[in-house]
């Protein structure tokens, strides 16, 4: 599991959802969507301390290609290992808000030539992000 801290910058409501924004480091955001409202989890403050928390799994793997996407949630950063199975390979990726590691196919990590020192973007869906004191 992932885990980076940060301080929640933002909190907009509608009915039982919250979408969280949370400032890791130097002006990086990330976005959490959780069933949650200031009223049932009071941490749902501006300035609260939070982890930011998400599998593996779920982090995306971009390179060097620019896209308008949907993902708000983006990290560049640079490759420091990559740990190959026959099936899976977990890429371990140093960025301004701390280490993360996402869990690819290695057949990936061969179509996009993932190498350690590549500076590549992480990303992951704010529905994929869990918050925690």
């Amino acid at each position: 599991m992932n885990s980076l801290e940060g301080h929640i910058k933002e909190v907009h409501v509608n009915g039982s959802l919250s979408l969280v924004t949370v400032e890791l480091s130097d002006q990086i955001l990330f976005k959490a969507i959780i069933i949650e409202t200031p009223e049932t989890a009071s941490y749902l403050t501006a300035g609260h301390l939070v982890k930011v928390l998400f599998k593996e799994t779920e982090v995306i793997i971009g390179k060097d290609v620019k896209h308008l996407i949907s993902i708000q949630n983006q990290l560049r950063g640079v490759i420091k290992h990559i740990e190959r199975g026959l099936l899976l390979s977990n890429i371990l990726i140093s960025t301004p808000a701390g280490d993360i590691s996402s869990i690819i196919t290695t057949n990936a990590v061969d179509q996009l030539g993932l190498e350690e020192e590549l500076t590549v973007s992480a990303m992951v869906k704010t529905n994929e992000i869990m918050l925690s004191e």
